[in-house]
């Protein structure tokens, strides 16, 4: 009996150490990595490192620089080949828009003179009454005022308009719409409302050496980017009439497609 409790209570602390000895192994945690949270409501905005070009002052400033740039260039033709220098810039304004249309900047062409057969120099393709199609390229704009010179001077269609006052715009206007210059049917007024408008008409007188002759007693720069507010009884043709416009030319400046307009409408005298 006493051998048997001796054996037990043996067993018993062998197990208790085995136990103990186990308890007293080192436990060791693996922390977490903490959890970073970007904010970016703090970071600092990109800064452009150009800087932003200005914006113009609106179209007639657009227009203005044209005819400072180029008048003088208009009117040293007009001395050699007899176009008259107001023809010449309009021709240039409308059909460069400015110097701000496509071929302008890409060909220093500011009048829109295809290829045709017989033009050996540099061509650009662009777009036009059909895709793709093929226009002179020069090396600067004077160039393409001096081939705008020999394309009329040298083409019998246009032999006629030589023959007309050296002064007389609108004859110059309607000739080259008669001789196939351009297809729009309003090509004329278009380029007299910019002659009229402009007053380029002076640098015609300015080459004859004479006083130009004023072509309305309205001033023209008095109207340059004003609006007119509709009144009862106001159509589109009285007040294209009262402004020295057309009333074509009223309705492209508004983007209007009819002649209504209402009482309180604003109307733009001037594109915006």
């Amino acid at each position: 009996m006493n051998i048997k409790l001796k054996y037990s209570g043996f067993i018993l602390l062998f197990l208790v150490g085995f136990v103990g000895c186990k308890s007293k192994k080192k436990v060791v945690y693996k922390e977490r990595a903490p959890r970073v949270v970007i904010d970016n409501s703090k970071e600092k905005p990109v800064v452009a490192t150009t800087t932003p070009t200005k914006p113009s002052g609106g179209s007639t400033d657009v227009v203005s620089n044209y005819i400072n740039t180029y008048s003088e260039i208009a009117m040293q033709e007009m001395k050699v080949y007899h176009i008259p220098a107001s023809i010449t810039l309009a021709q240039g304004i409308l059909e460069s828009g400015a110097g701000n249309g496509t071929l302008s900047k890409r060909a220093n062409n500011h009048f829109g003179i295809k290829c045709h057969t017989g033009w050996t120099g540099d061509r650009v393709y662009h777009d036009d009454d059909e895709a793709q199609e093929c226009f002179r390229k020069y090396v600067d704009p004077k160039t393409s005022f001096r081939d705008h010179s020999l394309f009329l001077a040298e083409r019998s269609r246009y032999r006629f308009l030589f023959s007309l006052d050296k002064d007389d715009y609108k004859g110059w206007a309607k000739g080259l719409r008669k001789a196939g210059y351009a297809t729009d049917p309003k090509y004329p007024d278009k380029l007299i409302s910019l002659i009229e408008r402009y007053d380029l008409d002076a640098y015609d007188a300015a080459v004859l050496g004479g006083a130009k002759t004023p072509v309305s007693t309205t001033s023209v720069t008095a109207t340059r980017g004003a609006s007119y507010t509709v009144k009862k009884g106001d159509t589109l043709y009285s007040i294209a009439t009262k402004h020295r416009l057309t009333v074509d030319e009223l309705k492209a400046i508004n983007g209007l497609t009819s002649n209504n307009i209402s009482i309180g409408q604003i109307v733009y005298l001037q594109p915006q």
